[in-house]
Formats: structure tokens, sequence, C-alpha cells
């Protein structure tokens, strides 16, 4: 067993607030012998260094004040109800649902240390095994997917490389990254595998990452690339690799690695690599007992009436709410009491789709709540369910908005029924953008998709529950306060 060597790399500039020198050390060596490790191009080592980078990313994604809950709070899908001082965390998820946070909120701080780190981390790798270029081509559209997640959210950010790895960044404009994030993809692609690597890049998720990214491109650089969009689906649709799940739910079971829809997972372990947490963001307390969980749920995120209401009773999709009156494991009618309460004689535990308000004194058992994503009995505080980056639906989806937008209703009727016929619905008999935006609704609810789909078909500054009009500066999100304070090099987005 490999026991001696430790490797240190450089991290990207101290500013950044990227936090220690990241150490490839004996938790990740584990069992690599020295000649393994003088050996630049033995595919042990090489696997050894993509699960240390893809580790980075699967992180906190899915977890509280993360990427993934900041797109959702301040969409029209969730809100985080203020139930007296439970979920009032200084007005962070009040703002965020009503367009009104500030440069200092820590969500934002967090969501880019997380992109930051993990491009630091990718980096270092890259600058140590430039040799390996299977691998580094691997890495540079690893990172480039990070920075689509960058450009959706901060919009001009700094683009930080093997090669740029001290100085105080300055932003980069958004056409700037956009055409980074594009040229790290098509110039390395043909380096990848085209087998099916569900927790590892390949060549058809790289190009579903250009699906999406030439989709929005008409939001980042002015110039729409519906034909681009289209072509870089049908590459992942035509693969011949992926199939719609006969079970729209086993995408998001708690063993679902198996499932022929998800392109691209992160490959989440309550045991070895926790950090989706949804089990205890959005259950009520007494949800314990339904489950019966590890700990006590936080009886957070639910679901807005509105949008919850915009499923037909006949879909199946509908299913991914929990609604009604709350059971224990052993059918016995749940009582909703909290941690706090000292009141043993609490009303019937009832998820209701009305929330009688956001703040300050919503029901405790006020709104639908999220039950996309399986939680199995006896679940600890993070969910052993692979996350879906990229599914199959999300490409027909793609593909038939995409071609919608280029006058070819045909097609996009074709793409778009695939995924509505397998929800149990009819399928559409003509299409309107409406349709394309409602159906991409339903069908990716709870996948961090809502908030970049309403930016794009413009109904993001629209009032909706507890929201007023917003002002258009909101479609990016502030350059984080505390980061600007630690690089002066940085410049804050328009409007904050």
């Amino acid at each position: 067993m490999f026991k001696s060597i430790r490797k240190t790399f450089l991290l990207i500039p101290a500013t950044l607030m990227l936090g220690s020198c990241w150490e490839l050390d004996q938790e990740v060596l584990d069992g690599i012998t020295q000649e393994e490790v003088n050996n630049s191009n033995n595919p042990v080592l090489i696997d050894v260094l993509k699960a240390s980078a893809y580790s980075r990313i699967v992180g906190s994604w899915g977890g509280h004040n993360s990427i993934w809950s900041i797109y959702e709070v301040s969409s029209d899908e969730m809100a985080i109800p203020q139930k007296g001082a439970d979920w009032e965390d200084g007005g962070l998820w009040l703002r965020a649902h009503r367009h009104t946070w500030q440069a200092s909120d820590e969500a934002f701080n967090n969501s880019w240390a997380y992109c930051y780190t993990a491009i630091g981390e990718i980096n270092n790798l890259i600058v140590s095994y430039r040799d390996v270029q299977a691998l580094t081509a691997e890495l540079r559209i690893l990172r480039a997917l990070v920075y689509s997640w960058l450009i959706d959210s901060f919009g001009n950010v700094p683009i930080v490389t093997e090669d740029d790895l001290e100085g105080n960044p300055t932003n980069n404009s958004r056409q700037e990254v956009f055409n980074f994030i594009e040229q790290s993809i098509l110039e390395n692609v043909d380096l990848l595998p085209k087998t099916d690597t569900k927790t590892t890049l390949n060549y058809y998720s790289a190009h579903a990452i250009l699906a999406k990214l030439y989709l929005n491109a008409v939001v980042y650089t002015g110039t729409a690339r519906w034909a681009d969009a289209e072509a870089a689906a049908n590459v992942v649709i035509n693969s011949g690799l992926y199939s719609l799940s006969s079970n729209f739910f086993s995408n998001f079971a708690t063993r679902n690695g198996g499932s022929t829809e998800n392109i691209l997972t992160l490959p989440y372990d309550e045991n070895n690599a926790g950090g989706f947490n949804l089990v205890q963001m959005t259950l009520h307390y007494s949800s314990q007992a339904t489950y019966n969980l590890q700990e006590q749920p936080w009886n957070g995120y639910a679901s807005l009436e509105e949008f919850y209401n915009s499923f037909d009773d006949n879909d199946v999709r509908k299913n991914s709410f929990l609604v009604g009156p709350q059971f224990a494991a052993d059918g016995t009618r749940l009582i909703d009491i909290s941690a706090e309460a000292d009141d043993p004689d609490g009303q019937p535990l009832t998820f209701t789709p009305e929330i009688n308000m956001l703040a300050p004194n919503a029901f405790r058992q006020a709104g639908v709540r999220v039950g996309k994503f399986e939680f199995a009995s006896g679940a600890a505080s993070s969910l052993s369910n692979d996350y879906p980056l990229f599914r199959l639906a999300d490409m027909y989806l793609t593909k038939g908005e995409a071609a919608f937008r280029q006058g070819k209703t045909g097609d996009a009727l074709a793409a778009i029924n695939m995924v509505r016929e397998r929800a149990g619905m009819p399928a559409f008999t003509s299409l309107t953008l409406e349709d394309i935006y409602d159906e991409r609704g339903r069908e990716m609810f709870a996948e961090a998709s809502r908030r970049t789909d309403q930016i794009r078909f413009g109904t993001w500054n629209d009032p909706w529950w507890e929201k007023g009009q917003s002002e258009p500066f909101r479609a990016l999100f502030p350059i984080p306060l505390q980061q600007i304070n630690a690089n002066p090099s940085l410049v804050q987005n328009p409007g904050y």
C-alpha cells in the first residue's frame, strides 16, 4: 500500500477565497504504488485523479445554501416560508424568493466558492498531468461544466485556467466566458469515450452541456444559437445509449444507477458522498416517522400553489409532490408538532397546496413538499440518490424548443410528445412557446432548471406569489460582496 507520497498543488488566488491548499494525500492515493504514481499514464492513477476532481463537483450541489437551493427558491417553483423564528435565516430565503437579495447574502458566496474551488482543483491536476491527454481533455470539459453554472448565475466572471494561478483575476465578459466554455468542449470532446459513463463525462454528456449552452446563448450573448442547440441535442438523442425510462420516478430512486435515461449524474451516497440533503430540507419535523429517518427534518422547502396546480391530475409527474394527510410508517396519522412545541395535542398533519403567507407566521404544514426523489426508509440526512445533471428527457425538450424557435413545428411536436406521452398525457397536436415552457416546468421540477427557463422565456421579472415585479438586472446574481472585498480587481454586476 502506498504510504509516503504527498503531492501538494497550488490553488488559484487566495483572493477568490477558496480555502486552504488542496493536497492529493494518503486518502486519495490509498492503494496506489510508487511505480504507479511515477507512471502518469497509468490508468489506475488516472481514475484516482479523476475521482478527486469529480468529488469536488459532487460536493454540496444539492444541499442547503447551494446553487440548487438559490436556483429553486428564486424561481416560481419553491419558497421557504418563515415559521416564526424557524427559517428566518436573516431574511436570506425571503429575499431570494422576492428577488430583493443582497450582494452579501451567504448563499451567493457559497455558490461562488463551490465553483471556484472545483476549478482550482481541476487546474492543479491539469498543471501536474499535462502530458496525459485524455485526462486533461476530460478535466477541461469538467471545468467548462462548472463555468456553465457560473455564466448562468453571475455572468461576468473571471476565467481562471491552469496558466493563471497567481494574481487577482478580474471579470471576463459573459461573451468571453461563453466562448471559453464552447471552445473547451469543442477542442476536447473527441477524446472522451463514447460509452455510457454516468458519473463521469463522456462524448455525449459533453454535447448535453453544449446543447444547454446553445439553448441559452441568446441570454448569455444576445445571439440565438437554436440550430446549434438542436444539433447538439441530436448527438445525444441519436447516440443509441439512452432511452426514456418507462417509469418516470425510477430516474430519481435511491438506487437509480441503472437508469436508461440519466446521462450524467452526481453519485451521492449517505455514507461516503453526502451533500444531497433534500430529505431534511423539505419534509416536516413529524415526517421522520413516515420514513423512519435517522434525523428529524427541518420543515423548509415547499412548492408554490400555482405551480402545483399547473399539473393535470392525470399527469404522473404530479406525484413529484407530497400533499394531503401524512402518516407514519405504521399507518397511524401524523400530528403537526414542531421540535419546539410543548403542545402534545397538535393538529393532524396535512400538507396543503395553499401557503397562508411567506412570512413571518406561515403554518408549519402549509405547502406541498418535494417528493420527486425517493426518500428511502431509514435514510440519513443526506440521500443516496444519484442526482441527474442531464437526462434524455431534457435533451428531447431542448431539441423541441430549439426546433420550434426555428419554425420546425413538426420536429418540435415529435420531440416534446415523447416526453409528454411518457407522463401519461395526450400528445400535443399544435404547439406554442407557452406550451413548451409549461412542459419544461412539469418535467424538470426540482432539477435546478426553472430559473434558467424563466429568464429565457421572459417570465423571470413577472410577479408571482409573494413576489413583485423584478428589476431586469436581477437576471444575474450579484458577485458576492465577500469576494469583491477580498479581490479589488473584481467588478460588481450592474444594479448591485
